[in-house]
């Protein structure tokens, strides 16, 4: 069988027990955007409602409309990337999902499609990403309290991105976040969610939990770069190849830069086999080599990256060690790379 990924469903469910005991209060929004980070929407989301989540991060409304088809209609389902045209929103409105607005155009567009839509406004508070900034604030927020009063709109959260660079940036946006809220209560506005932490503050700063976490990362046992590994948190996916010969002292392997492994990890990491790690020589395009170990034989199947059972290194490590992020690693893996699924799928 040539080289797959293969998902442990029951370490995804523990990590999920882990984080939402890990904030609660606050309620978990599980991230599954990019193909929920290359490990297969539908079954992660259906999983994941099956464990009893009841939000989730689309990114965009195309990727929204996916989830809201594998989880049924009870969960939420929070698009935040700006759609460029109304049909979008429109579709967003069919399918019942939480829209994030942090433009005022956008805004424009999603009140002008009268549809009662729920929507989470966003204010920037230093990372740039997208959002109002703050001294526009006091105007969209009134802008949104006249349209939700005419019933155009729903407004139902209140939400932005921090950096994290820092516990100092991280404080200064939490600050321009609390007098966002207080800006926009004033207005008229009695949203039912705040939300700005993200899987690393959920984890490290109770203080920034509110009522509801947005948690990608860590539900699928993905680190942060830099930071520790966390107890009842464990990789999800494990990447492994099979050996398809075996010469001198080495041993290719039938994974390559086409499958989205870079080749800039060649000599510079390990891989899991039977007989513990081994090195990673070198990265072709289409196979691989490596050190070659006892007893080893065609067919057998080698741990590229996952959980360390056999000596390998998580996706994380990997990516450390070419200055990346675990899970750009897994996301830029080969779509068409299978996808081997274990534990049960309970339907919902």
């Amino acid at each position: 069988m040539p080289a797959r990924l293969e998902i442990d469903l029951d370490r995804l469910r523990a990590n999920l027990d882990t984080v939402r005991r890990t904030v609660a209060p606050a309620d978990t929004l599980f991230v599954v955007k990019n193909n929920a980070y290359g490990h297969g929407l539908e079954v992660v989301a259906e999983t994941a409602a099956a464990a009893g989540l009841t939000w989730f991060g689309s990114f965009d409304i195309d990727s929204g409309i996916r989830v809201r088809r594998a989880v049924g209609p009870q969960g939420r389902v929070f698009a935040w990337t700006t759609a460029l045209d109304d049909e979008s929103v429109v579709r967003a409105a069919d399918a019942d999902l939480d829209l994030g607005v942090g433009d005022r155009q956008y805004l424009e567009r999603v009140i002008g499609v009268d549809r009662a839509l729920r929507v989470h406004l966003k204010v920037d508070t230093g990372l740039r990403r997208n959002g109002v900034r703050p001294e526009h604030w006091r105007a969209f927020v009134e802008r949104a309290a006249q349209a939700e009063a005419s019933g155009h709109i729903r407004v139902v959260g209140l939400w932005t991105h921090i950096a994290e660079t820092s516990d100092a940036d991280d404080d200064d946006a939490r600050a321009l976040f609390v007098a966002a809220v207080e800006t926009a209560r004033a207005a008229g506005l009695a949203p039912r969610v705040r939300h700005l932490a993200a899987s690393a503050a959920a984890f490290a700063r109770p203080e920034f939990r509110d009522d509801l976490v947005r948690v990608g990362a860590f539900g699928y046992g993905i680190r942060s770069t830099g930071g520790p590994d966390l107890p009842g948190i464990g990789p999800v996916a494990t990447l492994t190849a099979q050996v398809v010969d075996v010469a001198g002292g080495s041993a290719t392997v039938d994974v390559g830069s086409l499958d989205g492994l870079p080749s800039a990890l060649g000599g510079r990491v390990v891989v899991g086999t039977d007989a513990g790690p081994r090195k990673l020589v070198s990265v072709g395009v289409a196979t691989s080599l490596i050190a070659t170990y006892p007893d080893a034989r065609v067919g057998d199947r080698v741990r590229v990256f996952g959980p360390g059972t056999h000596g390998e290194h998580s996706a994380t490590t990997l990516a450390e060690t070419i200055d990346t992020v675990g899970e750009e690693l897994l996301v830029r893996l080969r779509p068409g790379l299978p996808r081997i699924y274990r534990g049960p799928v309970t339907p919902r």
